[in-house]
Parts: structure tokens; sequence; C-alpha cells
């Protein structure tokens, strides 16, 4: 599903946030990468998302060699992957259903099978009850649920979330991550990057390990 094969990757031609790491994950894996602030976690999410490119080395993603990969191409590759973030990146304006269909209707679907998608989504994340509200009537956890249920709506075969338990209290980060060990059980690979060492020592999953831009650790689950 996703291949690092010595990728680097160099800022402003100075500053080395990648220096040559290599890893694999298969199809329906889900997987955790952790490490200090600054060690490349961000780095290898852009990469995967194609919001930059490696400076030297080979990313493979389903088949996708993204180093090859025209601009044109890439938003069609975009749709692929669903991405979560820490701080939800929610339209205030718009209702949890509004936010939650705007990747379908980015992409042209049909309003009928983009409103089954939606309340499809929201119902895995147990806020169909709330599509007509407004973000700021939702709770942080809340929140982040609507930005999981935007990241599946397009069913994405690859799940990337960067942090996306960094603001919630213990209870919610679990509810949250076992929504995503429930995609990963569906067959989507998951990838999540994270700081919270104790939440990932429970869940018992594969873990890459990076320091100052090297993988450091690859360690099975357990």
């Amino acid at each position: 599903m996703i291949a690092f094969e010595h990728v680097g990757k160099r800022y402003g031609g100075r500053f080395e946030a990648l220096a040559g790491i290599s890893f694999r994950i298969g199809r329906g894996e889900m997987v955790f990468m952790t490490g200090h602030s600054g060690a490349g976690k961000s780095s290898v999410l852009k990469l995967l998302t194609c919001l930059e490119r490696p400076s030297r080395g080979r990313i493979i993603v389903a088949g996708h060699d993204l180093n090859a990969l025209h601009a044109s191409q890439v938003p069609f590759y975009r749709r692929q992957i669903g991405v979560v973030f820490q701080n939800h990146q929610l339209l205030f304006d718009r209702s949890v259903y509004d936010n939650v269909a705007l990747p379908l209707i980015i992409q042209g679907m049909l309003p009928a099978e983009a409103s089954r998608r939606v309340r499809a989504a929201l119902d895995k994340v147990g806020l169909l009850h709330r599509e007509r509200a407004l973000p700021i009537e939702l709770s942080g956890g809340e929140q982040q649920r609507v930005g999981i249920a935007r990241a599946v709506v397009n069913k994405p075969a690859l799940l990337l979330a960067d942090e996306p338990t960094g603001n919630l209290d213990p209870q919610l980060s679990a509810d949250i991550m076992r929504l995503f060990e429930d995609f990963n059980r569906i067959g989507t690979t998951v990838l999540i990057a994270s700081h919270d060492l104790a939440l990932i020592a429970r869940l018992r999953h594969r873990v890459l390990r990076l320091r100052e831009g090297r993988l450091v650790a690859d360690e099975e689950a357990a």
C-alpha cells in the first residue's frame, strides 16, 4: 500500500526534515507513527498527500509513484486518501452535513448518492442526529468525529491522521481511536501520527518511531 524507499526531504536547501527513511505499510494495516516535535511525522504526511515532494528517494502509494505524478493527476490521487487533522479544519458557517458533503460536491457526485454517503458516514461516527447543527454547537470530540466522517465519506483506501487526539481528554481520545480501528477492520489502511505514547501502547498496533528525521524503530504489534 505504502512504500518509502530512502526518502529524504530538505527544506530551503539546508534543513533536513527526513534523512533517507525506508518503510512499508501493507494494505489493511493500522500503524502509528510517533516521535518528538520536529521528528519528521508531519513531513511524512505532507509527502503522502503530495503537499510536498521528496528531495530524494521514492514513494509508492497504492501503485502510484508519487514522484512521477503530474500536478494534474494529484486531485484524482487525493480522492483515494482521507485526512484527519488535529484542528478539524471545519467550515464553521456550514452545517455538519455540509462539511461532510464538501468532498463529494467538489468531485461532482449526484445529490442522491452524496446524501446517502454523508448520512452513512455520520451514522458511523454517531452524529447523524446532529447533521443540521453548526460545528460551533459541538464539543471538541464531536468536531473531531465530523472531521473523521468527512475523511471517510469518499470510502478511501488510505486514512491518514495528524495528531487526531491532541486536544482531547483521555476518554475522548480512546473513543476516537476506536473509530479508526473500526474503519481498519473493514479494510481501510490507517496511518496515525501521534505523540500520545500511553494511548499507543494500550492499542498494540505497529509503531514507526522517528527521531530527527530518521526512522529509529519499527516495532511490530504486541
